[in-house]
């Protein structure tokens, strides 16, 4: 009856998870869990409460990050339109640059484990590249104008007509077969 057979469909649903950018992502969650726990949760190092609440403040917004890139470079994958690859895109580098600022802040707020720090700032920029070389791959000619102007490919404008635009739509036919009266 139906047809399951998706041999003309050569698309690996898990292959994001062999992807270098994956991979780099997934070592850096990895990094952040592990700094996260080598702050004990009662005795910290901080010496007021101010210090331990940056602590804190700092881990929480570590690990959400470290948590979105994996998880931003799986639903890239499996959406095709170019504006809303590149947004996420945007959100993953935004979540990189916010760890490094947290590192900075568990620096300052006097976390002693500096090795850890460093060798998690050595990773991220292991990843700048890979995500640079991985965004490349986006294909630009695939896309719907956003019109806020922000995710267009190249040479495209958020003003610009999409194929389509012009075409009269009346959605009021779509209601013709829904007649009240009869039940």
């Amino acid at each position: 009856m139906y047809d399951d057979d998706d041999d003309n469909h050569n698309y690996d649903i898990d292959s994001w998870r062999q992807l270098p950018v994956f991979i780099q992502a997934e070592v850096i969650l990895k990094l952040v869990e592990h700094i996260v726990d080598c702050i004990p949760k009662e005795e910290s190092n901080a010496s007021s409460v101010y210090e331990h609440s940056l602590f804190d403040y700092h881990t929480a917004s570590m690990m959400e990050n470290a948590l979105i890139i994996p998880a931003k470079i799986a639903g890239i994958h499996g959406v095709e339109l170019y504006d809303i690859k590149m947004e996420n895109a945007v959100i993953i580098r935004k979540a990189a640059q916010e760890i490094i600022t947290n590192l900075r802040g568990l620096q300052i707020a006097g976390f002693r484990e500096i090795e850890y720090l460093e060798l998690l700032r050595r990773e991220i920029e292991v990843l700048r590249p890979l995500f640079a070389e991985w965004v490349k791959t986006f294909n630009p000619y695939n896309y719907i104008i956003d019109r806020w102007g922000l995710f267009n490919p190249p040479g495209v404008d958020y003003n610009d007509k999409m194929p389509g635009d012009d075409l009269p739509y009346d959605n009021n036919h779509l209601y013709e077969d829904f007649d009240s009266d009869e039940d």
